[in-house]
This record gives structure tokens, sequence and C-alpha cells, in this order.
């Protein structure tokens, strides 16, 4: 569900300063209540553990393929409500992180897996057929306002406001062209180069490296704010409306029948 891996090789620092945290439910990283779950407990417990930052990774290919659609599909609504609570709760644990957290994005990260993108210090995106964005729009979910807010963190206005409204997926390149990427390298690079990232992040004085941090970071703390429960309850409404229960069937048929092919 979720592999959690010690990194050393920080100048005077312990084994464990760098901390990955991998996601590995095959195949396609679906974030679903028990790894969202792990990964909110992993987020907390490496700073409390000592770990100086954190590397967010997938497996080769494919970092996280969103929310789980097809057992969402079949949640009652109370269910539901606590999946999506779970993963803003995600959201505004690495939003307060007080450790920098780096996304090593090893493939596909459309939908949810850019969303966690989007709220780490720094984005790694493999080259390659991989497709990143906010696709929430084309099944006929609308952006919240607190993502699209820090999307224009990000990327600024101009680009949130083309890529959310058409919920466009792009490539490596167009991602870093648009500054929703910081990096582009080769897959068996990704994890290496976020920890590297990492690592000569946190070997800079530290107190001043934080206190800088944190207040760069102060946006997204203020959308964590905005993360509760009228939000969760807005996003469940949006979800049982016909066109997202359309839209959203049909790609849960799409992806079946892909599995079966495979």
């Amino acid at each position: 569900m979720l592999d959690v891996v010690d990194h050393a090789g920080v100048p005077g620092q312990d084994k464990g300063a760098v901390r990955e945290l991998r996601l590995a439910r095959p195949p396609a990283n679906a974030l679903g209540p028990a790894l969202l779950g792990a990964l909110n407990e992993a987020l907390h417990r490496a700073p409390a553990e000592g770990a100086a930052a954190i590397v967010l990774s997938g497996a080769p290919g494919r970092f996280s393929g969103g929310m789980d659609v097809p057992a969402m599909l079949a949640m009652k609504r109370d269910e539901l409500a606590a999946t999506w609570g779970a993963f803003f709760e995600v959201l505004r644990t690495l939003a307060r992180s007080p450790v920098p957290v780096v996304a090593a994005l090893t493939g596909h990260s459309p939908a949810g897996g850019t969303v966690l993108a989007l709220f780490a210090d720094y984005r790694v995106l493999a080259d390659g057929p991989f497709l990143v964005g906010l696709n929430e729009v084309q099944v006929g979910l609308p952006v919240p306002a607190v993502l699209l807010e820090v999307l224009v963190q990000v990327v600024g206005r101009r680009q949130a406001a083309r890529l959310a409204t058409t919920g466009a997926l792009v490539g490596p390149q167009e991602a870093l062209r648009v500054g929703l990427v910081d990096e582009v390298v080769a897959v068996e690079q990704v994890v290496p180069r976020a920890l590297a990232w990492a690592g000569e992040l946190v070997s800079r004085p530290r107190r001043a490296m934080l206190a800088t941090r944190a207040q760069a970071r102060a946006p997204l703390a203020g959308a964590a704010e905005d993360m509760n429960q009228v939000l969760v309850d807005d996003v469940v409404e949006a979800w049982y409306g016909e066109e997202c229960q359309r839209t959203m069937r049909a790609l849960a048929e799409r992806l079946a029948a892909s599995s079966r092919r495979a």
C-alpha cells in the first residue's frame, strides 16, 4: 500500500534525513481510503521521527491515477464523503508539513496525482508518454476554488485558468513550460533527482531555510483552512450530479475494459 524508505547522505545528518514515501497500490496507485489513511499517517510520522525532508514517489510509469473512481461509484454517500474527507486531510497535512516535500512523479499523474504534487515544494516528472493535469472538468466535476487558487500559485492565473477550465492533461515538456513541474528527467532518474534536490535543500542553514519556506508557503497554509466539511459536502453534491455520474460511469467501464484486455 505504501513503502517507506529512509535515505542517508545529507551532510551532517544521520540516516533517515530524507524519507521516501512510495505509493504501492498496483496497478494505478489509485487513491482509496486505505492508501489515503496510510499516506496521511506517514506524512505526520516522518518529521516526528526525525526526517528532514520527504520524497513522495510512485512506480516507474505511474505515480498515481488519481481517486479510485470505480470503488467510489459503488460507495454509499457517507463512505464517499469520508473518502473525499480523507483526500482533503492529506492535502492539509502536505500544506502544513514542517519539512520540505518533493513530488517524484514517476509517470502518469492525472487529477488527484497532480493535486498531491501541487502541495509539494518541488516537482520532478518522468520524461516519456506521461500525462499530468487537473482533468476534473472532463469527468464532470468542477475544480474546487481552493484547488484552483493553489494551481494559480504554481503556474500563474492565466495558465491555471486555461488548464483547469479545459481539463487539459499535458505531457512533460508542456508541463515544464507552464511551470506545472520544475524538472523533467528520465524515468529512472526521477527519484534520485528528487532525493538530491531534497538533500541539497536541507543542507542549508536549517532555521533560515525553514523560516523562509514557511513564508513562501503561507498561501498553502491558508488553503488548508478552507478544506473543511463545507468543501467535502460541495464535492459530494457535484459527484452525484447527473453529468458527473454519467461521465464517471463511462470512465469506469473503459478502465474495466482496459484491465480485461491487459
